[in-house]
């Protein structure tokens, strides 16, 4: 679970589309040297679209471009969308793709769920939004609530060196040590904030986001607030929850209250009455879809990434989050978690008596057996070194290897 921690540094939250968009295609348009982007998905909608067209643009103009979408949240993607990219020079990577079988994706399991993007090796962003219209409000009610930063300062090495790292299994025309010459400085003083870029992958990193939510959680004094989309964390998570709360820190989750996917909060629900008897504070969010991964405690620490705290999360997908020691960036992550729960939150309550049908018994108890199990159990699921696809006069054709 060693991460380094880097001081210096500058972030800026970025809430939903409205803010994230502008800033990433912003800084495209101002790249001159290199911009690596890492995403699970790009729709060619007006989003996805104006991202490759300010990719087109840097790319004729010599900025050095390398970027990976995953091959189940991108599968859609047309040759043409592609082409147009990788007929410039752009070298475009594909995560695990998998044929369709009877017209279904079948790659469903170790997926590469990070949003990253680092341009000149100055500028990076970390999140969880993808490029797609519903990151906008007005794609309508289903339009999604989700958090990215922007980040400065010596982080942004860390970030550039791990997303070139991932491009090892093919050949890309730039390296760290071109990227620092370019620059003309390796590090770069912005701010005060200490911060750190924390991974979970398939090998070295399989639970440290879980690991430090947990530190988090567990060192609390005074109040913790987690956001997150998808939440089925493991049973060890849940417990340390409860014990938060029983030592009278105010624990909140903001959860979804109208989910993309019905299941998601049948499955969230299971925990409420085990959370909620400890003193939890459970909120569903209920404006639009929620699809945030972030959190505060103690208006010290925070994180925002793009990793929910469920099981295709916290034991299979790859994923970055970035964790914050500052207290002016958490205060204001605070702020606005606490501007979603006044405004645009219903808070739950247990149900008293507790309910106690034979049917509700079995299924939490099942529910409990696998939250205590599902990490060895996702061990079992395939496991093969993912294949990263890549198109483009840089890369090779095919490659295979760890990213």
């Amino acid at each position: 679970m060693t991460v380094k921690w880097t001081s210096g540094n500058t972030l800026e939250l970025l809430e939903n589309g409205e803010a994230f968009f502008p800033a990433v295609f912003d800084a495209i348009r101002r790249a001159e040297y290199s911009v690596i982007l890492e995403t699970f998905i790009i729709f060619e909608d007006k989003v996805g679209n104006e991202l490759r067209q300010v990719l087109i643009e840097a790319a004729q103009r010599g900025v050095r471009i390398e970027m990976t979408v995953d091959g189940y949240g991108s599968a859609d993607l047309t040759p043409e969308y592609i082409q147009g990219l990788t007929s410039l020079g752009v070298g475009f990577h594909v995560f695990d793709p998998q044929p369709r079988r009877m017209g279904f994706r079948t790659n469903l399991f170790r997926r590469m769920h990070r949003k990253i993007v680092v341009v000149d090796g100055v500028l990076a962003f970390v999140g969880g939004i993808n490029y797609s219209a519903d990151h906008l409000a007005d794609f309508g009610p289903t339009a999604k609530q989700d958090y990215a930063i922007s980040i400065r300062g010596p982080l942004v090495e860390e970030i550039a060196r791990f997303a070139l790292d991932a491009l090892s299994p093919v050949r890309v025309r730039f390296s760290w040590r071109s990227l620092l010459r370019r620059r003309g400085r390796q590090h770069s003083q912005s701010g005060e904030t200490v911060a750190a870029l924390v991974l979970r992958d398939n090998d070295k990193h399989t639970n440290d986001i879980e690991q430090h939510y947990r530190i988090g959680i567990r060192a609390a004094k005074h109040e913790i607030t987690i956001a997150n989309a998808y939440f089925f964390p493991g049973y060890r998570f849940l417990r340390d929850l409860r014990q938060a709360a029983k030592r009278g820190v105010r624990v909140r989750l903001i959860l979804q209250g109208q989910p993309d996917m019905a299941i998601v909060r049948f499955a969230a629900t299971m925990l409420y009455d085990y959370l909620l008897s400890a003193g939890v504070e459970i909120y569903e969010y209920c404006e639009r879809p929620f699809h945030g991964k972030v959190a505060t405690v103690d208006h010290t620490w925070a994180t925002v990434g793009s990793s929910n705290l469920d099981p295709l999360s916290l034991a299979l997908n790859l994923e970055a989050n970035v964790m914050i020691h500052d207290r002016a960036f958490s205060s204001h992550l605070h702020e606005r978690l606490e501007f979603l729960v006044k405004n645009h939150c219903r808070v739950m309550e247990r149900v008293a008596p507790p309910r106690r049908k034979i049917q509700r018994v079995f299924v939490s108890v099942f529910v409990f057996h696998f939250l205590r199990r599902f990490p060895a159990w996702a061990g079992w699921l395939p496991a093969r070194e993912a294949q990263l696809t890549s198109f483009g006069s840089q890369a090779e054709t095919m490659s295979e290897g760890k990213p």
